[in-house]
């Protein structure tokens, strides 16, 4: 937002009153915008180099010189206008570069001095690899890795129990296991651990065998480190690009649909039944916080709402309900929770309290959903997993839909979702009561 602020408010200074600003802001926007994503200029990370940004500058640049001169020549007579061209140009990507490379520095020194922006970290197996790691972090706190503890494997009080209650005694946000000091069953063992109680896992490979293509690679001075899982939605750019369609999107409902529509129900719900008009129900979100979800009331008031799903022929259901289930009006409501930030349009559907606990329990991955914020809808339900969990394949079908949008997350896919509960709505679901 700041280089796209800085790009199109310094047109002011260098081109005339009659240029079209409106025309290069969107063109340069919507231009800056998709190139950043594919070169992947916001991806700084704290184990980034310098080299590495310089690098991501530079190909920004020549983009940018690219499609400002693009513009120009379309527009405008480019011998006249040249020379304000390459001025504008020089000082807008100085202003970003030196505004970048100034908040890299930044973070790194306020990792270094000031010990923010840490991440409480464990070494699982104590070899050459390992100690190799353990003297990166200490020689370079600016990274911001705490390392707590380090494991021996091979030591007779070894145990992965003491590990996971170390881990949660702890509060470690991080584990770095290495492969070779461990055997199948144990990885499993860990790999679920890390899963089910949202801990980012990350494994040191055998420098002797040959390594997978599926799992991300990165290096940690001159050690090479394997994360189990990468999340598109962990990117910051990605995060903003969803935040801002999810704001739209929800402010787009809540003033065209329920600004009118709302009055309407809530008389429909009044007149048949005493109660309030919204529904409102602890769920578990992102992180596993739990936050206040809304819906339109669409049940007598009783003791058990929060503890039961719905089932088919539930006698809790009013007249008025029945059909608002049925359209999946009730769920308008979430909107206003989505532009609150709680949820986002489009995401793993968010369970009662008291199912989360049970679930977690039972099923396994089941944490991984609150990597990512629930959704109004998510893949789960348009691909026939919505409403009452009947079998336990209903809830493990679930969660195998959840995961593959979290690891396979992209504006397009939330903008096929969205599709296909609307059309949906319209042709009815058979799990909608």
């Amino acid at each position: 937002m700041f280089d796209l602020a800085i790009i199109i408010y310094s047109t002011a200074f260098f081109f005339k009153q009659t240029f079209d600003t409106l025309s290069f802001s969107i063109f340069i926007g919507i231009c800056w915008i998709v190139v950043s994503m594919q070169l992947g200029f916001y991806q700084i990370h704290r184990n980034t180099k310098l080299s590495t940004l310089i690098s991501k500058l530079f190909k920004q640049l020549v983009f940018f010189i690219l499609v400002v001169f693009a513009f120009f020549g379309y527009y405008y007579q480019i011998d006249s206008t040249s020379g304000y061209v390459f001025k504008y140009i020089g000082v807008v990507f100085t202003t970003i570069a030196l505004v970048k490379i100034t908040v890299y520095y930044i973070f790194k020194n306020y990792r270094s001095y000031l010990g923010g922006n840490f991440r409480n970290i464990v070494l699982i197996g104590e070899n050459k690899e390992t100690m190799e790691l353990k003297s990166f972090f200490e020689t370079h706190p600016d990274y911001g890795y705490r390392l707590q503890n380090i494991f021996d494997v091979k030591s007779p009080n070894y145990s992965l129990d003491q590990i996971k209650q170390f881990i949660v005694e702890n509060n470690i946000d991080e584990i770095f296991c290495s492969v070779k000091e461990l055997d199948n069953d144990a990885l499993l063992e860990l790999t679920d651990y890390a899963d089910n109680n949202l801990r980012t896992l990350k494994f040191l490979p055998n420098p002797d065998t040959i390594l997978s293509k599926h799992l991300k690679y990165d290096y940690y001075g001159k050690t090479p480190i394997l994360s189990l899982r990468e999340i598109p939605l962990d990117d910051p750019v990605n995060q903003l690009a969803k935040r801002s369609f999810d704001i739209a999107f929800s402010l787009l409902v809540i003033v065209g649909l329920l600004s009118w529509l709302t009055p309407i129900l809530a008389l429909l719900i009044k007149l048949e039944t005493k109660g309030p008009v919204f529904f409102k129900q602890e769920r578990n979100g992102l992180d596993y916080k739990e936050f206040e979800c809304y819906k339109f009331r669409s049940m007598v008031i009783n003791k058990t709402a929060h503890l039961h799903q719905v089932s088919r022929n539930d006698l809790r259901i009013t007249n008025v309900g029945k059909f608002l289930r049925k359209t999946s009006l009730d769920e308008l409501p979430q909107f206003y929770n989505v532009l609150k930030g709680d949820m986002s349009v489009v995401g793993p559907r968010p369970h009662m309290v008291s199912h989360t606990h049970m679930y977690a329990e039972r099923i396994d991955k089941f944490m991984v959903r609150h990597f990512v914020k629930p959704g109004i809808t998510g893949l789960a339900q348009v691909s026939g997993y919505r409403g009452e969990v009947e079998t336990e394949e209903d809830i493990v079908g679930r969660v195998r839909n959840d995961i593959y949008y979290i690891e396979n997350w992209s504006t397009l896919m939330d903008l096929r979702i969205i599709f296909k509960t609307a059309l949906n709505v319209f042709t009815g679901e058979e799990k909608a009561y």
